[in-house]
Protein backbone atom coordinates (compact mmCIF):
# COMPACT_ATOMS: atom_id res chain seq x y z
CA UNK A 1 0.00 0.00 0.00
CA UNK A 2 1.66 3.17 -1.24
CA UNK A 3 0.20 6.67 -1.52
CA UNK A 4 0.99 10.31 -2.19
CA UNK A 5 0.18 13.62 -0.56
CA UNK A 6 0.52 17.01 -2.24
CA UNK A 7 4.29 17.10 -1.75
CA UNK A 8 5.29 13.63 -0.60
CA UNK A 9 5.22 10.00 -1.59
CA UNK A 10 4.96 7.22 0.96
CA UNK A 11 5.94 3.66 0.16
CA UNK A 12 5.97 0.66 2.46
CA UNK A 13 9.52 0.12 3.64
CA UNK A 14 11.69 -2.40 1.83
CA UNK A 15 15.24 -3.64 2.40
CA UNK A 16 16.55 -0.96 0.03
CA UNK A 17 15.46 1.63 2.65
CA UNK A 18 17.71 0.13 5.34
CA UNK A 19 20.58 2.61 5.06
CA UNK A 20 18.24 5.63 5.02
CA UNK A 21 16.32 4.31 8.03
CA UNK A 22 19.53 3.58 9.93
CA UNK A 23 20.85 7.08 9.22
CA UNK A 24 17.54 8.62 10.41
CA UNK A 25 17.44 6.59 13.61
CA UNK A 26 21.06 7.48 14.36
CA UNK A 27 20.34 11.23 14.60
CA UNK A 28 20.28 12.42 18.23
CA UNK A 29 17.45 14.94 17.67
CA UNK A 30 15.28 12.19 16.15
CA UNK A 31 16.01 9.93 19.10
CA UNK A 32 15.37 12.60 21.75
CA UNK A 33 11.81 11.39 22.45
CA UNK A 34 12.07 7.90 20.93
CA UNK A 35 11.79 4.69 22.97
CA UNK A 36 13.78 2.60 20.45
CA UNK A 37 17.06 4.39 21.06
CA UNK A 38 19.93 4.95 18.67
CA UNK A 39 20.88 1.62 17.05
CA UNK A 40 24.39 0.41 17.81
CA UNK A 41 24.88 -0.67 14.19
CA UNK A 42 23.02 -1.27 10.94
CA UNK A 43 22.30 -4.90 11.94
CA UNK A 44 20.26 -3.67 14.90
CA UNK A 45 18.29 -1.46 12.52
CA UNK A 46 17.83 -4.44 10.18
CA UNK A 47 16.41 -6.50 13.08
CA UNK A 48 14.14 -3.60 14.13
CA UNK A 49 12.55 -3.24 10.69
CA UNK A 50 12.48 -6.93 9.75
CA UNK A 51 8.91 -7.59 11.03
CA UNK A 52 7.57 -4.64 9.02
CA UNK A 53 9.36 -5.53 5.80
CA UNK A 54 8.36 -9.19 6.04
CA UNK A 55 4.71 -8.45 6.92
CA UNK A 56 4.23 -6.37 3.77
CA UNK A 57 1.45 -7.73 1.62
CA UNK A 58 0.26 -10.41 4.04
CA UNK A 59 -3.51 -10.67 4.31
CA UNK A 60 -3.25 -10.35 8.11
CA UNK A 61 -0.97 -7.30 8.02
CA UNK A 62 -1.71 -5.07 11.02
CA UNK A 63 1.34 -2.77 10.99
CA UNK A 64 2.33 -0.50 8.14
CA UNK A 65 5.53 1.52 8.03
CA UNK A 66 6.18 3.86 5.13
CA UNK A 67 9.29 5.67 4.01
CA UNK A 68 8.55 9.32 3.35
CA UNK A 69 10.16 10.93 0.31
CA UNK A 70 9.88 14.31 -1.35
CA UNK A 71 7.73 13.61 -4.41
CA UNK A 72 9.70 15.59 -6.98
CA UNK A 73 13.24 14.66 -5.78
CA UNK A 74 12.76 11.21 -4.20
CA UNK A 75 14.81 12.39 -1.19
CA UNK A 76 14.22 10.29 1.94
CA UNK A 77 13.01 12.47 4.82
CA UNK A 78 11.53 10.06 7.35
CA UNK A 79 9.16 7.31 8.39
CA UNK A 80 5.50 7.08 9.30
CA UNK A 81 3.19 4.25 10.19
CA UNK A 82 0.02 2.89 11.64
CA UNK A 83 -0.70 -0.14 13.82
CA UNK A 84 -4.20 -1.58 13.60
CA UNK A 85 -6.10 -3.45 16.26
CA UNK A 86 -7.42 -6.71 14.88
CA UNK A 87 -10.62 -6.70 16.84
CA UNK A 88 -14.03 -5.11 17.21
CA UNK A 89 -12.54 -1.94 18.71
CA UNK A 90 -11.29 -0.72 15.28
CA UNK A 91 -8.40 1.32 16.69
CA UNK A 92 -5.29 2.54 14.92
CA UNK A 93 -2.19 4.12 16.37
CA UNK A 94 -0.06 6.38 14.19
CA UNK A 95 3.55 7.57 14.33
CA UNK A 96 5.89 9.72 12.29
CA UNK A 97 9.60 10.43 12.45
CA UNK A 98 11.32 13.04 10.27
CA UNK A 99 14.92 14.09 9.83
CA UNK A 100 15.43 17.44 11.64
CA UNK A 101 16.35 19.31 8.46
CA UNK A 102 12.74 18.74 7.35
CA UNK A 103 11.10 19.89 10.59
CA UNK A 104 8.91 22.99 10.49
CA UNK A 105 7.82 22.54 6.87
CA UNK A 106 4.41 20.96 7.54
CA UNK A 107 5.45 17.49 6.36
CA UNK A 108 4.55 15.68 9.60
CA UNK A 109 1.09 17.27 9.57
CA UNK A 110 0.60 16.48 5.88
CA UNK A 111 1.55 12.83 6.40
CA UNK A 112 -0.46 12.44 9.60
CA UNK A 113 -3.61 13.90 8.06
CA UNK A 114 -3.30 11.49 5.13
CA UNK A 115 -2.76 8.47 7.40
CA UNK A 116 -5.74 9.51 9.55
CA UNK A 117 -7.86 9.77 6.39
CA UNK A 118 -6.69 6.31 5.26
CA UNK A 119 -7.42 4.96 8.73
CA UNK A 120 -11.04 5.96 8.50
CA UNK A 121 -11.67 5.41 4.77
CA UNK A 122 -9.48 2.42 3.89
CA UNK A 123 -9.07 0.57 7.20
CA UNK A 124 -12.58 1.37 8.50
CA UNK A 125 -11.28 2.47 11.90
CA UNK A 126 -13.44 4.00 14.57
CA UNK A 127 -10.61 5.67 16.51
CA UNK A 128 -7.04 6.73 15.80
CA UNK A 129 -4.57 7.48 18.58
CA UNK A 130 -1.07 8.87 18.93
CA UNK A 131 1.16 9.21 21.93
CA UNK A 132 4.26 11.28 22.55
CA UNK A 133 6.59 12.25 25.38
CA UNK A 134 4.97 15.20 27.13
CA UNK A 135 7.98 17.44 26.45
CA UNK A 136 7.72 16.87 22.68
CA UNK A 137 5.91 20.11 21.84
CA UNK A 138 6.40 19.61 18.08
CA UNK A 139 4.35 16.41 18.12
CA UNK A 140 1.67 18.09 20.21
CA UNK A 141 1.30 20.80 17.54
CA UNK A 142 1.18 18.27 14.69
CA UNK A 143 -1.57 16.21 16.30
CA UNK A 144 -3.64 19.27 17.18
CA UNK A 145 -3.38 20.50 13.56
CA UNK A 146 -4.74 17.09 12.54
CA UNK A 147 -7.83 17.56 14.72
CA UNK A 148 -6.75 15.16 17.44
CA UNK A 149 -7.78 15.88 21.02
CA UNK A 150 -5.74 15.38 24.18
CA UNK A 151 -7.30 12.66 26.28
CA UNK A 152 -4.81 12.29 29.07
CA UNK A 153 -1.35 11.45 30.28
CA UNK A 154 0.16 8.06 30.99
CA UNK A 155 2.56 8.61 33.85
CA UNK A 156 6.12 7.27 33.61
CA UNK A 157 5.34 4.87 30.74
CA UNK A 158 8.03 5.62 28.13
CA UNK A 159 11.56 4.28 28.66
CA UNK A 160 13.75 6.94 27.06
CA UNK A 161 17.53 6.80 27.56
CA UNK A 162 17.31 5.20 30.99
CA UNK A 163 14.49 7.38 32.33
CA UNK A 164 10.76 6.82 32.59
CA UNK A 165 8.84 9.74 31.10
CA UNK A 166 5.18 10.65 30.79
CA UNK A 167 3.26 10.25 27.53
CA UNK A 168 0.39 12.43 26.28
CA UNK A 169 -2.36 10.53 24.49
CA UNK A 170 -4.25 12.22 21.67
CA UNK A 171 -7.07 10.71 19.62
CA UNK A 172 -9.63 11.37 16.94
CA UNK A 173 -12.76 9.33 16.19
CA UNK A 174 -14.70 8.88 13.00
CA UNK A 175 -17.46 11.10 14.45
CA UNK A 176 -14.96 13.95 14.97
CA UNK A 177 -14.37 14.33 11.23
CA UNK A 178 -17.98 14.18 10.03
Amino acid sequence: MNFNTDRLKLTEIIWDDLEDIHALQSVFEVDEFNTVGIPKDIEETRNNIKPFVEAKGSNKQSKYTWSIRIANTDEFIGLAGISLSNDKFRIGQIFYKLHPKFWGKGYATEVSKKIIDLGFTHFNLHRIEAGFATENIRSKRVLEKCGMIKEGVYRKILPIRGNWVDSCIYAITEEDIK
